[in-house]
């Protein structure tokens, strides 16, 4: 285990709210900060509605469910905590003002790590004076069950804080990437926007609903990439000759492809369309009752794959 016991997370939306689960699943003290008069009610129901999934993954043997606490400042917070989940609002102004209120407050050896998905360290770090304890830990929503956290450090970053904050996560069942060149959006949200795209321009363009476009990468490539990544599936693709024979035979026919690709954006027309569309295809579905649905699947996948991942 990981010698990192005491944790804190800034910002309890729904992000923060599933860290907060997750860091006491793995059986860490938590205490939150945020300035929301609600955070704490919230909080507290969407870990009481995770733990199942928690549970059934096996990943609350060393649950605390009730070492976690509230605090008024976001100083307060931090001022014992070994690790820091920041999750505040995307806005440089705002985790400024966070930074310069907890950077005095922070223990010697403790790590911050942020959850941005789309601000780079190096603005980040400008809110800093010494911004040694501060690393970029991207996760993917919702971060309780989905293991990836995208990592980023540069040379201002502490010598130590990259391994430590690896293990840490490792510790409590994340599946870890460095980043080596910090872009905006890092690696997986890059991934997921170039799909979406032409996700968007189908749609846009009437090839097909947008009830079967995703229809479409569920029950196709999307099922492959939950194995594995696309280049990977490519180098089998084309038996023992592996990518080079593939790319040898469908170079042309990728470069068409991507030559023809759509570049939409979401200006009104557009967004009424893919609403209006995704309003039907909910069939007067919350988002909560999708976001369940998606949580129990989620589960289910994790729990049949585990055992085959090395």
């Amino acid at each position: 285990m990981s010698q990192i016991e005491r944790t804190a997370i800034l910002g309890a939306g729904v992000i923060g709210a599933s860290w907060a689960a997750l860091f006491l699943a793995s059986g860490r003290n938590v205490t939150v900060f945020d300035p929301d008069e609600n955070a704490e009610n919230a909080v507290r129901s969407y870990v009481e509605n995770a733990w199942p999934a928690l549970e059934d993954l096996g990943l609350t043997e060393r649950a605390t469910p009730d070492a976690i606490t509230f605090v008024a400042t976001a100083a307060e917070a931090v001022t014992e905590a070994q690790f820091v989940q920041e999750n505040a609002p995307e806005r440089l102004p705002i985790k400024h003002a966070i930074y310069a209120e907890i950077e005095p407050a922070l223990a010697a050896d403790a790590i911050v790590s942020s959850s941005t998905s789309g601000l780079t360290l190096e603005a980040l770090q400008e809110g800093w004076r010494d911004p040694a304890p501060l690393i970029l830990g991207h996760p993917f929503n919702p971060p309780h069950l989905i293991p990836l956290v995208e990592l980023t450090a540069n040379k201002a970053t502490g010598s130590d804080i990259l391994d430590r904050t690896e293990a840490f996560y490792n510790d409590i069942g994340k599946v870890t990437i460095r980043i080596k060149k910090g872009m905006p959006g890092h690696v997986a949200n890059r991934l997921q926007a170039a799909v979406w795209r032409e996700a968007v321009h189908m749609a846009v363009e009437g090839v097909a609903s947008v009830k079967d476009i995703d229809k479409a990468m569920w029950a196709g490539p999307g099922l492959r990439w939950a194995a594995m990544g696309p280049t990977t599936l490519f180098h089998l693709g084309a038996g023992a000759g592996g990518l080079q024979a593939f790319c040898d035979h469908f170079k042309d026919t990728f470069n068409s492809w991507w030559d023809d690709l759509g570049d939409p954006r979401l200006d009104d027309d557009v967004i009424r369309k893919l609403v209006d569309e995704m309003t039907a295809h909910a069939h007067g579905q919350s988002t909560e009752e999708l976001s369940a649905q998606r949580d129990e699947m989620l589960t289910a996948m994790l729990k049949a794959t585990r055992h085959l991942r090395t």
